[in-house]
């Protein structure tokens, strides 16, 4: 692997096309959007001080699992947990379905933190689950079966505040 040099434009490139999906993912870590955009911000002033990334396989990847380490070590730093908080914005559709909304970010919150980071990180981060496995140091098929164990209990908790869904 060699480093990846990177111009200030390159670089702006990746933070338009990767910041809000990190900062998200960020948001289930942090518990606060303001502490999950200082995380992103720091990866990126880090790049850019560096002049790019060094070597790395899978550039998205190591977005994410900078974006984690970064908020990790703010934590370890003021040793105190952050909860999350229920009227933080988790993504704004155009046509705004807020009862449903809440329903979904309930329903988020009732995941275990390891279930939580996987389905953000699969579903708005749009990693695979191969990248996932490197963001949180486990095996893809952990990922993958976390994944498999959220959906269903969204699914479950989702049906129970709307109508009956249908058997899938």
């Amino acid at each position: 692997m060699q480093p990846i040099r990177a111009g200030i434009a390159a670089i702006e490139t990746l933070y338009r096309q990767h910041s809000p999906a990190l900062v998200l993912y960020g948001l289930t870590l942090a518990g606060e959007r303001s502490g999950a955009q200082d995380a992103v911000h720091q990866v990126f002033l880090k790049l850019i001080e560096r002049g790019g990334l060094g070597p790395v396989d899978d550039v998205k990847a190591y977005l994410f699992a900078s974006v984690r380490h970064a908020i990790l070590n703010d934590a370890h730093r003021r040793e105190r947990q952050v909860p999350l908080e229920p009227e933080s914005a988790w993504f704004d559709p155009p046509d705004r379905d807020y009862a449903a909304e809440m329903n979904l970010r309930r329903a988020l919150r009732s995941l275990s933190d390891d279930q939580r980071q996987v389905t953000v990180l699969h579903i708005w981060g749009e990693l695979t689950f191969a990248q996932i496995a490197d963001v949180l140091d486990l095996s893809p098929n952990t990922a993958a079966s976390r994944y498999r164990y959220a959906l269903a209990k969204l699914r479950d908790a989702m049906c129970a505040r709307e109508e009956p869904c249908a058997n899938s």
